[in-house]
């Protein structure tokens, strides 16, 4: 089997690169080295057996390159930030997805499986109980109470505290230019797979951490984040209070669903969570991470909050699971293995105060009115 792995000298791409070849697939890369997660330099970990297609996944013709010759495409090239450039995130991930089908169909491609990652913000601000009104799907929290420190999220009918429920595959509700553009790849994937033949599973990926994660990229994470702050003696910063909760997985985890989904034709034409299923607050989070750094320090409320976060995300993974799968790692293996691959990486930690002042100065920090 020949296996297209767009993204595939990033993060997850990576990973999921070096299985395939391990698998005795042949596989082509298409990656364009951006300088926001690599620095311009190809990474040491870029498989030496996989086939290197150095280009833009929105352009044609690396496009068709890389597709020459492909049974199955695994779709995990992305644009991350938290910065208004709106157009990026569309043009990325949502109209190289387009291109991606339009190929395929325009030149006949053999292609027979397609794979697209997708996100868990796909599900906006979530999935909640209210009392009176059952479900709901609140919108992005109000700017006036971000700014009074009201963190937690009301029922938008109501108005009263609504209490949040697992993520489930139906129920979708994007808001930020990240989300909007995920959910927009996933529906153009499985919708034109649906019509012209081409099976197609998209995968939302939860927090997905591991050795690889780009120390430049500001996106890249809060393991990444809280790591190098926590090697110069410097607390984790925490936003809002801390108690919002997050839903983290093993990158190793991840690369298991997308060879599950691969291999099973139940799979095709759905939408899937791949998480770990267990809510696990921020705050929590940085306690066990000192902990596992072997550091006395204590995280630090800063008093400040991001735009276009949400309050609560755990998926649900009772869809994946019926297929057989199940997430093997916890948080302390993720701790384990992200902090023995950084202990041999070159020191990326100037690039946090750069991302943090980019941040300030395009107004996605803001801080709490006193």
């Amino acid at each position: 089997m020949r296996c297209l792995v767009t993204g595939g000298a990033g993060f997850i791409g990576s990973h999921l690169v070096d299985r395939l070849v391990r698998e005795g697939r042949e596989v082509t890369i298409l990656d364009d080295f951006t300088p926001r997660v690599h620095r311009a330099t190809r990474p040491a970990w870029l498989s030496k057996d996989a086939r290197l297609v150095a280009g833009d996944v929105r352009d044609r013709g690396a496009l068709l390159s890389a597709l020459e010759g492909v049974d199955v495409v695994f779709h995990e090239a992305a644009y991350q930030d938290y910065m208004p450039d709106f157009s990026t995130f569309i043009s990325t991930n949502a109209v190289s997805t387009a291109l991606l089908y339009e190929l395929i169909v325009e030149r006949r491609l053999p292609v027979a499986k397609v794979v697209v990652a997708s996100s868990q913000a796909v599900y906006g601000e979530g999935q909640y109980a209210c009392d009176r009104h059952g479900l709901v799907q609140p919108p992005a929290r109000a700017e006036a109470r971000l700014r009074a420190g009201d963190w937690e999220v009301r029922c938008p009918d109501c108005d009263s505290p609504v209490r949040p429920l697992p993520l489930e595959e139906q129920h979708t509700n994007p808001y930020n230019a990240y989300a909007l553009s995920k959910h927009a790849g996933e529906t153009i994937a499985l919708r034109l797979g649906r019509l012209h033949g081409i099976p197609t599973v998209a995968l939302r990926y939860s927090i997905t951490q591991g050795p690889r994660q780009s120390l430049f990229n500001a996106y890249s994470g809060i393991c990444r984040i809280f790591s190098q702050r926590i090697r110069r003696h410097l607390p984790p910063v925490i936003y809002e209070d801390g108690r919002q909760t997050r839903d983290f997985v093993h990158v190793n985890d991840v690369v298991d669903a997308n060879l599950r989904v691969l291999a099973d034709g139940r799979a095709d034409g759905l939408a899937f969570n791949v998480g770990s299923g267990r809510a696990t607050t921020v705050l929590e989070y940085a306690h066990a991470l000192l902990a596992a750094s072997g550091s006395d320090l204590q995280p630090l409320v800063s008093g400040e909050y991001r735009v276009g976060d949400n309050r609560h995300s755990v998926s649900s993974i009772e869809r994946l699971r019926a297929l057989g799968w199940e997430p093997q790692h916890d948080l302390q293996r993720i701790f384990a293995d992200f902090l023995d691959w950084l202990a041999w990486q070159e020191n990326g930690a100037g690039s946090l105060e750069e991302a943090d002042a980019a941040m300030r100065k395009r107004q996605v920090v803001r801080r709490v009115a006193p």
